[in-house]
């Protein structure tokens, strides 16, 4: 009987998986406005973010969606298929779970931020215009 739910939701994730992608591409809103200077600070203020993300995770395209709101250029890192990235999530995060924000942090050291609610706020605390 597990096989059959294993398989049954194996299935219904890969027929789901093009329609939730192609909401997120039809659905994503258009950046803030800011200056030529204004999106130079966020873009270095931004450089050394990394998202680790499945890319069909409903929460990560929440998360992907307010990052492109906010006009960030922010690396997105494949913890599904790619299986540095995953080892570095666990080594790092303590545990694979996304989507998960890595900031690091002025005295070398990182924060990894899980949840998708906290990663949009500490970005539009960040981030957000005035």
């Amino acid at each position: 009987m597990r096989v059959i739910i294993r398989y049954f939701f194996r299935t219904l994730r890969l027929v789901l998986t093009p329609f939730m992608l192609l909401s997120e591409k039809l659905s994503t809103p258009k950046s803030v406005p800011r200056t030529t200077e204004e999106q130079a600070l966020a873009d270095e203020a931004s450089k050394h973010l990394a998202l680790y993300q499945f890319s069909a995770c409903p929460f990560c395209i929440k998360v992907r969606k307010e990052i492109a709101r906010l006009g960030l250029n922010i690396e997105t890192r494949d913890a599904q298929h790619d299986s540095q990235h995953r080892a570095a999530l666990e080594a790092g995060g303590g545990h694979i779970k996304v989507p998960c924000l890595r900031i690091p942090q002025d005295d070398g050291s990182e924060r990894w931020l899980y949840e998708s609610a906290e990663i949009k706020a500490w970005l539009q605390e960040r981030f957000e215009p005035a």
